[in-house]
């Protein structure tokens, strides 16, 4: 017969399902600390027994991280999908940024498509709500409040399109970011009219979005990281002019 007896289900495992479709869904992100032990059991409604129990077993397979006096932590390797030696690799071959930008732009062209078609109502105000800070802070001219409201953006599309995968490589690619592995995004930010441009084509981005067009929001995510690219190549040419400046200035000194 296929059919097995129904037993009850422990606590502890009910708390640990809950908690870890909060990490897949992204919710629950590396990093994020977890309320203190007693509020975590009234808003879950189970024992604290129950809890540590869950908790400790979390621990135990890597999900989660105990800091002394602190308290307990998404853990940070969530985070990588890269090993060492890959990000090694990475940030000696100019390629993986070409590569990297490339990747993203089918994978946000698709998550935009799909948004426009398919998010609820409030997917779209919190992508709305990410652009509004960056206008906001647009006028202060700070480069690196400006590069972390732009991952913000760009992420909560990725996030509105509630693909698993999408999310966790899309959070990982950041992270690469972040660390400054592939290129430097806030220098992207330092020069007027690179900041008016990349605030323009964002604006597009969630107009599109936010009128639903699916076809019209890939397009402008494209061309948006066509100008990245662009930016990239920019730097990378003005770079190398400077070099051989240095070079020829040491010789004549």
């Amino acid at each position: 017969m296929p059919f097995q007896k129904i037993t009850a289900e422990k606590l502890s495992h009910a708390v640990m399902r809950q908690i870890e479709e909060l990490i897949l869904q992204g919710i629950l992100r590396p990093g994020d600390r977890l309320p203190a032990e007693r509020e975590l059991a009234e808003t879950m409604g189970v024992s604290r027994p129950s809890l540590r129990e869950a908790l400790a077993e979390m621990q135990e397979s890597g999900l989660l991280i105990a800091r002394a006096g602190s308290g307990v932590y998404v853990a940070d390797v969530l985070g990588s999908a890269f090993s060492p030696a890959l990000v090694r690799l990475m940030s000696e071959h100019e390629r993986a940024a070409d590569d990297y930008l490339s990747f993203r732009r089918e994978l946000e062209g698709m998550a935009a498509q799909r948004v426009a078609t398919l998010a609820g109502d409030e997917d779209l105000a919190v992508i709305d709500q990410s652009y509004r800070r960056m206008a906001e802070a647009h006028d202060k001219a700070d480069p690196e409040r400006e590069a972390a409201l732009d991952a913000a953006f760009h992420m909560a599309i990725v996030e509105a399109g509630h693909n698993i995968v999408a999310l966790h490589m899309m959070r990982s690619m950041n992270d690469l970011l972040q660390q400054g592995v592939l290129y430097n995004r806030t220098r992207i930010f330092t020069l007027p009219d690179n900041r008016n441009r990349l605030l323009q084509q964002h604006g597009q981005i969630n107009d599109a979005l936010q009128r639903r067009d699916g076809p019209g929001a890939r397009a402008m995510v494209e061309a948006h990281l066509d100008f990245i690219a662009d930016c990239l190549r920019a730097q990378r040419l003005a770079d190398e002019h400077d070099q051989l400046a240095r070079r020829r200035l040491n010789k004549r000194s």
